[in-house]
């Protein structure tokens, strides 16, 4: 008998165990006396999280059953492993704050990983159903850049092209681990300062960073999809690329979304709360729902075995 026989029963086993010693704890620490607003925070994010994992989790134990077609399949998983990583994350800050920074960290390094890995997707997808697919796009009309970018020259169409998309896709992969390490430093010096626009604190500056490297990656990959929708098509890649747009970059533009409401006021400070709350908290109410349709577009049923 197989290996893979047993992952689902070692997995309903593992996570309902994980269930009955995480929700009791919830429960008691919820009707505590005085307990925090935070607490009813944990609670109702760690209910979030515990239905958004399994999805996800199950869905990647699928992949590894019917593992097919390890070209594409290995970087479905890999995708797919964002969701349990937000969920744990955005937890475990609650749990932890003084650790947010931590888990932030290791979060973001793997949203860099999962771009890295969808490119890698596409191209392979494209390679295996076109082997020269460089005289393929060689064969396409030339294609002119998209406002705001219509002063740049335009990539002649073939391995230019192609290098221009993964290149320009790629840099956020180097970019986004280099900025995050450089935050972390920061925090730990004391100069960081999370949520403040202040010329002096570095928050800024790597915000800008940051936001300078999504654009660009996001902008290649469009162009990488307008060059090569026909050739995608089968894979349906436009719910792919808005599913992992949506992961990467929806965290990036909550946290700058929060920061700007909380300097202009819009939020006020509540109790011990900092921003890392405010952020984790957004995390977490978003996974359950938005993240299972993550999943139904990396499905594994077109890879199952008959």
């Amino acid at each position: 008998m197989s290996w893979r026989a047993f992952i689902k029963p070692i997995f309903v086993v593992c996570y309902s165990l994980l269930i009955c010693i995480t929700l009791p704890f919830l429960i008691l620490k919820l009707y505590e006396k005085s307990a925090p607003a935070i607490v009813s925070a944990w609670f109702v994010a760690g209910l979030f999280v515990l239905g958004a994992i399994p999805i996800s989790l199950w869905t990647i134990i699928e992949h590894m059953i019917n593992y097919t077609n390890p070209l594409l399949q290995r970087h479905i998983i890999r995708i797919l492993w964002m969701v349990p990583i937000y969920a744990a994350d955005a937890w475990l800050a609650l749990i932890f704050p003084s650790f947010a920074i931590y888990f932030d960290t290791l979060r973001e390094c793997y949203e860099a990983y999962v771009i890295y890995n969808f490119l890698a997707f596409l191209l392979n997808y494209l390679r295996s159903e076109f082997p020269d697919l460089r005289c393929v796009i060689e064969q396409k009309p030339q294609m002119k850049h998209l406002p705001p970018f219509c002063f740049l020259n335009s990539w002649k169409m073939g391995r230019v092209f192609i290098d221009h998309c993964r290149h320009g896709a790629l840099q956020y992969t180097v970019i986004r681990p280099l900025t995050t390490a450089i935050a972390l430093i920061c925090e730990m010096v004391g100069v960081y300062g999370e949520g403040d626009f202040n010329f002096r604190h570095a928050f800024l500056y790597l915000t800008i960073i940051n936001n300078v490297s999504q654009i660009w990656a996001l902008y290649c990959l469009v162009m990488f999809y307008r060059c090569t929708r026909l050739e995608l098509s089968p894979m349906k890649p436009v719910a792919k690329f808005l599913c992992v747009k949506f992961v990467v970059f929806m965290s990036f533009w909550q946290s700058i979304l929060i920061a700007v409401l909380a300097a202009t006021g819009v939020i006020r400070k509540v109790e011990a709360w900092k921003l890392y709350d405010v952020q984790s908290i957004g995390i977490a109410l978003q996974v359950n729902t938005k993240f299972s349709y993550f999943d139904n577009n990396f499905c594994y049923i077109v890879y199952a075995t008959c």
